[in-house]
Parts: C-alpha cells; structure tokens; sequence
C-alpha cells in the first residue's frame, strides 16, 4: 500500500510544477479584471467587422491597439488597399526574452447586410454574437494576458510581437502580399501561438492544420442531337465525362489519411458558366441536345505540401484521360499552407499542457488535424520551427447565426496563455 502511494505521488510530481510569486499574481490579476475583459469582449461583437467592411474591421483594430498602446507596445496599422482589404494590426514589445509571436484577426464572416450582428448574454455563463469566439474573443485573451504580464511587471522583460490580420475569413489576393506584415513579424520568432477557437474544447489545442487549394475543371466536348450520342464524332457528351473524371477522383483518392477534396459546384449544358467571386453559375441546355461544356470548382485540403503535390498528380492525370472530341482542363490555386505536424510544436503544447496542470485548470491535448480548419499560423511555419494554436475563447457554432461562447473559459484561457508566456520568456534568459 505504501509503496503504491509513493509511486503515485512520483507521478503527480512529474505533472505538477509549484507556481512562483510572479504566476500566482498573474493569475489573481486576471480573476480580478475578469469585468473588464468581458465588457471589451461585448463592445468589439458590436462592431460589424465583416471581411469586406474595412471601417468596421479598422474600427475593432483602433480599439485592440488602444488597449496595446496603454501597456507599452509600440503599435502600426499596415494598410491593404492594394488587396481591398481593411488592414492589420501589429504591435511590438521589444525586451530581452525569445521572440514570441502571438496572433489574431480582427474580421469576421458576417458582412453588414447580416442578420446578426449583436452581442447577446443568454446566461452568466454563455453569449451569443458574430465572431464571439472567432475571433474576438481569442483577440481579448491576448490583450487580458498581456495586461496582467505588465501589471505585475513581467511584461518589461518580454520580447512579443502582436498580428491581428484583417482579413483571416477572406485573404486578400495575392496572399503573399496580404500576409506579409504577418511572415515579417515571424522572423527570428522562437515561439507562436494562435488563438482562434479550435473544436471549442478547452482540453484541447491544435499544433497541426490541414491546408487548403481551390481547383476548377472544365470539360469541353461536341454539341449534338441527343440521338447520336456515344457515337465517335460526339463521345459520350460533357457531363457524362465530367461525371466520370470526378468519379475518377473518388476511386483515386477517397480514404487517404487527412485528404479530402469537394467538388463544391457544377455547372453544365449545352453552354455553361461559372463566376467564381460570387459563387454562383448558368447553364442553358435541352434534353434532346448533347452537353458541349461542364464546370466544376471544388476544394482540396491536406496536411503536407507533399500530400498536396500527390494529390494535383493524381487529379491532372484523372483529367488527362478524356479522350477526343471531348479535352479536359484542370487548374489549381493554393489557398492556406498546412501547418505540418512537427517536434517544436508537440514540444510547446507540452509545456502549454504543463502550464495548464499547474495552474489547476486540467490538461490540454492536440485535437486531430481533420478537426481544424485553415488558419493564418499556418503562413509562418517555415518561419517559427514552435507552433501552436487554439488558445482562445472557446463555444460552438462557429459562422453561424449560432454562434455562441463559452465565458467561463475566458479566464481559464487567459491564464493559460499568460503564464505560458511568462515561462517562455523567464526560460530564455
């Protein structure tokens, strides 16, 4: 029995660390402002901030960089008109510690002319409201963290760097020149962390993203009576062979291990169009009239470049198959980079897990990578070899009308990312 007993309290020991002075202040100034964080949270829901709204979008970065400022950070809007977008925020505080990198965005996908556009407190625990919990709220738990770091006067020995992009829902085109004050920020950072929401599961981070790319497929074949079709001066038609390379695809492609690709509309007819910025197509066509034109866009996402590559191989080759009269094309258009599974951030989630075991708050595990979407951590993984995300306000229903927080993680959260941050830091010295 005893013997029992000593091997459990040397496994506790392995998974607890006494937090110092400094960690019990930091924690106690965050319970303390707790009012504060949920009143910004209320006041920057109520800022429509939709992608394509760049005074709302500029209005909630005037805010966040009035609450940097007030703390120290030197702070700098970066413009992107020239990728009609709204802009960014990033603040620097210079000090002698690692680099660390902390990231947000400031849009949302509700646009003006939606329907939701209001905070709303259901109970003491939870509110509904357009981008509660992507972004907004993981926008506060930067600025509460960072708030106590420099209340109890650990932030003046801190090297941080802060993004909040304007346009994470929608990037600009090109994304190289729309996140390039982000990729900038990166260099020489030792460490980055996220804070969008993840699976909303305050057990859980994310330290991999599947990436995404957009491909279209046009097929073109010879118009005809219906009644000569299959004939060699007509083939099969272009629905029919649309039909057949997207079934190609399938037999290919389906059950590869992170990979999935959506043909998300088709068009198709005699004649066919397809505007992709507004997503939305016509065809003409009779039934007694051989399909001359098909298009179909879609999606691919995958966890690795390489992943990527095997996949556009095997879907180029699928459209490589139609035989004359009917050609197939198909074109590719990265979207978001995968933030590959690596040491560093296993490494980080590791410590971020011990940070949350010490402070009492239970431990956090990395939620599979088919669970998080596309995210703008994923544009600095060649940059910062230390990567985690989904440190941020956690719910549910994530773009959507529903969308709603969980407040009790607000605090939980906030501590989290605070005294990771100041371990990071007093670790570097």
């Amino acid at each position: 029995m005893i013997h029992r007993l000593l091997t459990l309290l040397a496994c506790l020991a392995l998974t607890f660390t006494p937090m110092n002075a400094d960690e019990h202040a930091i924690a106690a100034y965050i319970d303390a402002h707790n009012d504060e964080g949920l009143a910004l949270l209320e006041r920057v829901v109520n800022i429509n901030s939709g992608t394509h709204n760049p005074a709302g979008v500029q209005e909630v970065g005037r805010i966040f960089r009035a609450e940097l400022d007030g703390i120290g950070f030197k702070t700098t809007w970066i413009p992107q008109d020239q990728v009609a977008r709204g802009g960014h925020l990033v603040a620097e505080h210079p000090g002698p510690g690692p680099r660390i990198l902390l990231i947000g965005h400031l849009d949302t996908v509700f646009e003006p002319d939606s329907p939701f556009q209001k905070f709303e407190r259901i109970d003491a625990k939870t509110a509904r409201g357009p981008g509660i919990i992507d972004m907004k709220g993981g926008d506060v738990i930067i600025v509460q963290a960072l708030k106590a770091l420099h209340a109890t006067g650990a932030l003046r020995r801190m090297n941080i760097a802060v993004v909040m992009n304007g346009d994470e829902e929608d990037p600009g085109a090109p994304t190289g020149v729309a996140r390039k004050a982000l990729v900038d920020a990166a260099r020489g950072a030792e460490y980055a962390i996220g804070f969008e929401d993840g699976d909303g599961d305050p057990a859980h981070a994310v330290v991999a993203r599947r990436g995404t790319a957009e491909w279209r497929l046009t097929v073109t074949g010879v118009t005809g009576h219906s009644s000569q079709i299959f004939n060699p001066e007509f083939g099969p038609g272009a629905i029919f062979e649309a039909a057949r390379i997207l079934d190609l695809f399938r037999q290919k492609l389906a059950g590869q291990p992170h990979l999935t690709f959506n043909p998300g509309a088709i068009v198709g007819g005699t004649t066919a169009e397809l505007n992709a910025a507004e997503a939305r197509g016509t065809a003409f066509g009779k039934t007694n009239v051989i399909s001359g034109r098909v298009i179909v866009t879609g999606d691919v996402r995958g966890l690795t470049m390489e992943q990527f590559r095997s996949a556009e191989e095997t879907m180029r080759a699928a459209a490589a198959t139609a035989a004359p009269p009917i050609r197939a094309e198909i074109e590719f258009e990265q979207g978001y980079p995968p933030l590959a599974p690596a040491e560093g951030n296993s490494a980080l989630l590791a410590r971020y897990d011990q940070v949350s075991r010490d402070l009492g708050l239970g431990p956090v595990t990395a939620v599979s990578p088919d669970k998080a979407g596309a995210a703008d951590v994923a544009f600095i993984a060649s940059e910062v070899k230390s990567i985690i995300d989904a440190a941020g306000l956690k719910g549910h229903d994530d773009h959507s009308p529903a969308e709603t927080a969980d407040l009790t993680t607000l605090p939980v959260q906030t501590k989290r990312a605070s005294v990771l941050l100041y371990r990071l830091s007093e670790s570097g010295k």
